[in-house]
């Protein structure tokens, strides 16, 4: 076959892998998305051109999946893009090479263990970009992937690459039939094509068994959760006047739709926003007087929202990410975090784990590029973060509050955490703005359905200018606010405890697949020394 027809294969599998993708209708082109990259792993001989085929498919998934972050960050989304397309690389390649040497299945188990352990890896490093999971690619369908509370998005990953192995050698069977002229019997067919079919087939089934039913989902409390979506512009400046009128807008959605019932009010990813603020100064601050005022008039009443807060550290550099002040006297840290307030309590702080590479932080391998990624968006010394998830509880209040901050909602072994400790709620408070009306408003939304699934636990989610939803634990989207309008929604929220399989073990999947596919390459090494030293 002609070169330039093998790259349109590869360009090929990169079309329907975006075409499957959320917010795309034709989620099922997933399952034959990498039969064309299966095929030129088996018949393109050079190396060179197979890894630039490979590249091409995946750069072509990542730009027209996320080309929405271009309107945050055009330097840094283009350095997203080509990393991610080169990592995505590897486990193709590692497919490759164990076919060649070890044999069709050897390759198929290889493919499925590389690339699982090197999502795992995407999602635990400090480099990490996991929206393109290929377990994602279900959000829109939640009722496809109830088994998710066992598997979490590992588990559907896994079922996309057994679909297009077991399909690929269906089409690879009716080739060679069709090509040698041997006759097609079911004796030879019936089997691969009932294990197709089961692929295919089986993870639907197990999804009707494992739902629970509306009403084990369903409570019969009064509390409601106040749900405040205020469309304030994230690009807008961030001085003193617009933060008392932004807090002012805050209000008067909450106070509108405020009632007896309402036990929980969340805002956005930093609704309070205002720059250069001390934890220990926060009261004082003018412009905030007004939420300390709301408080004391809603007793009853909790208050979670996003919110950017320095701590001072004294003079010493107790973090990486702490930068100095006052000309070297002391260090502090940013963070962005989520506070809770209560009357009659001390404001309690989350500061946000999961940060945005080269916008919120940068991996230690990388900090001598820090004035690079600085033009990015980001800073030089980054946002600081806890090292574990926390909950947020107040006395009196029913709702134990996982306060998950914007891109942590991505990451389901992390929000799991959230749930050990004891969260009944998770509340996704974010700022999507950034990205304009594009499609990645859209899929954070459709992700934050898998996280519902994995940990049986109903979802707020406060987003600044949209979409704001409510979201049941079987990944049920029940309301919604649409973008770019101001809004609330009041919802009578269950808290459900208990835990799933998902959220007791995490991603064991890919666990598995990690400790196997690291013994696989060590033994493909051990194999390949072995045959140099014996010639």
């Amino acid at each position: 076959m002609k070169k330039y027809k093998l790259f349109g294969l590869g360009l090929l599998s990169g079309l329907l892998l975006w075409a499957a993708w959320p917010m795309s209708p034709l989620t099922c082109l997933i399952f034959i998305a990498f039969i064309p990259m299966l095929y030129l792993a088996e018949v393109v001989e050079n190396k060179r051109y197979f890894f630039l085929v490979t590249f091409t498919a995946m750069l072509v998934w990542n730009v027209l999946s996320t080309w929405w972050v271009w309107n945050s960050t055009a330097e840094g989304s283009v350095a997203a893009f080509i990393a991610n397309s080169l990592i995505m690389c590897l486990p193709w390649w590692g497919y490759r090479v164990c076919k060649r040497k070890l044999g069709d299945r050897m390759g198929f188990a290889a493919l499925v263990l590389f690339w699982m352990g090197f999502e795992y890896i995407h999602l635990n490093w400090q480099l990490s970009w996991p929206w393109l999971t290929l377990g994602n690619v279900f959000a829109s369908h939640p009722g496809w992937v109830q088994w998710y509370e066992y598997t979490g998005s590992s588990g559907g990953t896994l079922w996309v690459l057994l679909a297009n192995i077991v399909l690929y050698q269906l089409v690879k069977r009716y080739i060679t039939t069709t090509n040698t002229g041997i006759e097609k019997t079911s004796a030879t067919a019936g089997p691969a094509i009932a294990g197709a079919v089961l692929v295919l087939a089986l993870p639907f089934i197990i999804s009707r068994m494992v739902q629970p039913s509306d009403a084990s989902i369903k409570g019969n409390g009064t509390a409601n959760v106040l749900i405040i979506q205020p469309n304030i512009d994230p690009y807008g400046k961030n001085d003193q006047n617009s933060i008392a009128q932004q807090v002012q807008t805050l209000l008067q959605l909450t106070n509108k739709n405020i009632d007896s019932n309402t036990k929980l009010v969340v805002w956005p990813e930093t609704a309070l926003s205002a720059e250069g603020v001390f934890e220990d100064q926060a009261a004082n601050y003018p412009p905030y007087q007004p939420v300390y005022q709301f408080v004391w008039q809603h007793p009853q009443t909790t208050l979670v929202t996003g919110i950017q807060i320095l701590k001072n550290y004294g003079p010493d550099k107790k973090t990486n990410s702490a930068m100095p002040y006052g000309g070297g006297a002391g260090y502090y840290d940013a963070f962005n975090a989520a506070v809770c307030f209560k009357l009659g309590t001390q404001p309690t702080y989350y500061y946000k784990s999961k940060l945005v590479p080269g916008v919120e932080t940068l991996p230690d391998f990388l900090r001598w590029m820090a004035p690079i990624f600085e033009k990015f968006g980001g800073t030089t010394g980054g946002y600081g973060t806890q090292e574990e998830a926390s909950v947020l509880q107040q006395p009196g209040q029913p709702y134990v509050v996982a306060p998950i901050i914007c891109y942590e909602s991505i990451y389901g072994e992390y929000v799991g955490t959230y749930v050990k400790k004891g969260a009944n709620l998770l509340t996704i408070m974010t700022n999507d703005g950034w990205w304009g009306n594009t499609p990645g408003h859209k899929q954070h939304l459709q992700y934050a359905r898998l996280r519902a699934i994995e940990t049986r636990r109903w979802v707020a989610r406060s987003a600044n200018t949209g979409i704001s939803a409510v979201i049941d634990a079987n990944g049920e989207i029940k309301e919604t606010r649409p973008w770019d309008v101001p809004a609330a929604m009041k919802y009578n929220i269950p808290m459900l405890t208990g835990e799933t399989f998902y959220v007791q073990h995490g991603d064991v999947l890919s666990k598995i697949a990690l400790v196997l596919g690291g013994i696989l390459l060590a033994w493909h090494w051990l194999v390949l020394v072995k045959s140099r030293f014996a010639q």
